[in-house]
């Protein structure tokens, strides 16, 4: 069975950096996309980031220019830089990986809270 799971969540005050990782059990490169998605408390879960398997890139509009999408293939790792931190930015971050055959396999999520 395909998994992925992530890393790296925690506590940073406003204006801090933290980078979350997501680990493929399979070739990376068997995704069309990895996605970072979040949910608030209260809100719907939204996209925050996406790469495809050619390396093109989406953000969504909260968080353009300050985070970043990226990924070794050869560590099957997709990772999730967030520099500028705002309180804002606290949910549950997952990481999805989708292709045809397997559909969308969804992570258990990691916490991220941003508060002083």
């Amino acid at each position: 069975q395909v998994q992925v799971a992530e890393s790296g969540g925690g506590w940073v005050q406003p204006g801090g950096s933290l980078t979350l990782t997501c680990r493929t059990s399979e070739n990376i490169l068997m995704f069309a996309v990895m996605a970072w998605f979040r949910q608030a408390p209260g809100k719907q879960r939204e996209l925050v980031a996406a790469i495809s398997n050619t390396d093109n890139l989406m953000y969504g509009d909260s968080v353009k220019s300050r985070f970043t999408i990226s990924k070794d293939n050869r560590q099957n790792t997709v990772y999730l830089q967030m520099d500028s931190l705002k309180p804002e930015d606290t949910a549950v971050y997952y990481c999805r990986a989708e292709n045809i055959n397997t559909g969308q396999i969804w992570g258990q999520g990691t916490q991220v809270t941003v508060s002083s």
